[in-house]
């Protein structure tokens, strides 16, 4: 079973920003990190330290529990991290945490799990 973690971020969030909203969903066994191309850079560093594969998904129009004006205007869904998760975790995923906010409010995290095996 797929348990992804999906990111959204500020330009500029730091490593010790997305880990920071990684360790604030609380979640175990992740086997995969995903997010939007434009914001692939920045998780390149933190999927290489955790030693998982990045997937950079489209999220346009993937329907999230959270709502933010500012993203859905920015990339036509209302969560990076939660759009990016549901859709690298696969078909019939569920979110399992919604998206939290590192300490700093610089990046995202939302995790889901999907039914498939792990790419």
């Amino acid at each position: 079973m797929r348990r992804v973690a999906g990111f959204g971020a500020r330009a500029g969030a730091s490593l010790d920003s997305l880990r920071a909203a990684l360790d604030a969903t609380g979640t175990s066994g992740i086997t995969g990190l995903a997010t939007v191309a434009s914001r692939a850079d920045a998780l390149r560093p933190l999927a290489k330290a955790l030693g998982l594969p990045l997937q950079v998904v489209a999220v346009e129009g993937v329907a999230t529990p959270s709502q933010s004006p500012r993203v859905q205007a920015a990339f036509q869904t209302g969560s990076v991290a939660e759009a990016a998760a549901l859709t690298a975790a696969g078909p019939g995923a569920q979110l399992v945490v919604l998206r939290v906010t590192s300490p700093d409010g610089m990046a995202t995290c939302a995790v889901a799990i999907g039914k498939g095996d792990d790419p």
